[in-house]
């Protein structure tokens, strides 16, 4: 049994938006007459849905939520995420992304995407940047019901995986998930996948206590040791 597939987080992972996201977040709340301070908004957002955060955010402010409430304000935001990227002359990817794709492609591996952003965030990001042909599988967030760390997302992924390829008969064990936020590595451990955490968002020692393998940025990450990990032993469920 070895490495068959590999399903990445998006945001933190394929783009360097986190600040993006949350600025956008904090002048959301504004508008509904709340202000928020950046550590609690990073506390209710990082590796989760808008759906998740905004719901929490919310809930914590004392405010009735309803879902037709909830859809009118992720739809605000996502126009506005949307607009920004389209004045940028350059969307912040990042570093060694595609050298990385282009190794696990030539491998055979399988790729997908598996995030609780939006689909329509997605399809603009991938399609702008010219990625959008390395992942035939986009599991995005408005077709899940429960945002990491909830499993549901990459069981979806590796389910379309095996719709579309099934003669592998992909079993969770034979998928690595790279992620960037311990709600993420969570979401794909239990999953039953193995996880490689990048040290984007959070510090580098605080993956490790919870991936499989950490490392600082895209360059550190070898295919051969990628592949080695499957091997190993796993590491004892934090979850």
């Amino acid at each position: 049994m070895g490495l068959k597939a590999v399903l990445f987080d998006f945001n933190g992972i394929i783009i360097n938006d986190e600040s993006i996201h949350e600025r956008l977040i904090a002048e959301l709340l504004l508008t509904e007459n709340l202000r928020s301070q950046p550590d609690e908004i990073r506390k209710f957002s990082l590796g989760r849905s808008d759906r998740a955060c905004l719901t929490d955010l919310l809930t914590y402010r004392d405010r009735a939520v309803t879902n037709a409430y909830l859809d009118q304000l992720i739809e605000r935001k996502s126009i506005s995420y949307r607009n920004y990227l389209e004045q940028l002359a350059q969307l912040p990817l990042y570093p060694g992304l595609e050298k990385l794709l282009q190794q696990l492609q030539a491998a055979d591996l399988k790729l997908g995407i598996v995030t609780g952003a939006l689909w329509a965030e997605v399809e603009l990001v991938l399609t702008r940047s010219g990625l959008k042909d390395y992942f035939p599988i986009i599991v995005a967030g408005d077709e899940i019901t429960l945002s990491k760390p909830e499993p549901e997302g990459y069981l979806l992924g590796l389910q379309r995986l095996n719709q579309a390829y099934p003669h592998l008969n992909l079993q969770p064990s034979e998928c690595l998930a790279i992620e960037d936020t311990c709600v993420g590595i969570m979401a794909a451990r239990r999953a039953g996948m193995q996880v490689i955490g990048v040290a984007h968002t959070y510090p580098l020692h605080i993956l490790q206590r919870w991936a499989n393998w950490a490392v600082d940025q895209f360059s550190d990450l070898e295919l051969e040791r990628m592949q080695k990990i499957f091997l190993q032993e796993p590491l004892q469920s934090q979850v």
